[in-house]
């Protein structure tokens, strides 16, 4: 099934789990720290400049928000680990990330995040963690993969197997919002489960 993905479409923002509507489709979510680029690979995903906005300041997607396309919800979750924010602003996020991931929603897939340049932080391995004893499906999109030189990219490659639990056997995909590395990856994988979801359908 070929998406037209520049007919994506902003649909709700909410600022806590109960404000959310019971879904009527299956859903893809991005997760990962404040700041990694999660707005930046969402609009290179759907070919657009301003969907997601993306700011530089991190923290700054403080809702979960949702775009709709075809038979698909996108959901977009507020980064986590961002140090200057309240006590209690971080306990909202972390209860708006697990009550989404821990809820009965017809999650498919999380695209996972983590910054190609740098070890994973105890929040990036937090959350492998809580995927992977949750049994929830799960891809590794390494960003910013350009900035790296080949040398370094090898090294930080090699650096995961230690770094990241289960690194060998988890799907990841180096990612570049300059270069477009990994965007029709990540295309092929989204139409993949839009096509399972017809074949159920």
């Amino acid at each position: 099934m070929k998406l037209n993905y520049n007919k994506a479409e902003f649909t709700a923002a909410y600022g806590k789990f109960s404000q959310i509507p019971s879904s009527d489709r299956i859903e893809i979510a991005f997760a990962g720290h404040s700041n990694v680029g999660k707005s930046t690979l969402i609009n290179k995903l759907f070919n657009r400049k301003n969907l997601a906005r993306v700011s530089s300041v991190p923290g700054k997607t403080a809702t979960i928000n949702f775009y709709g396309l075809d038979n698909l919800y996108f959901v977009d979750l507020p980064g986590y680990g961002y140090a200057k924010v309240a006590k209690s602003e971080k306990e909202r996020w972390a209860g708006l990330i697990e009550g989404y991931l821990s809820s009965d929603r017809d999650i498919r897939l999380v695209f996972m995040l983590i910054d190609m340049r740098h070890a994973p932080t105890n929040d990036d391995i937090h959350m492998i963690n809580f995927l992977i004893d949750a049994e929830m499906p799960f891809v590794l999109v390494l960003t910013k993969a350009d900035k790296l030189k080949k040398t370094e990219r090898e090294k930080r490659m090699e650096a995961f197997k230690s770094e990241i639990p289960c690194f060998e056997d988890i799907h990841s995909i180096p990612f570049s919002s300059q270069t477009f590395e990994g965007v029709e990856e990540l295309r092929q994988i989204v139409e993949d489960i839009a096509d399972d979801n017809d074949v159920v359908a």
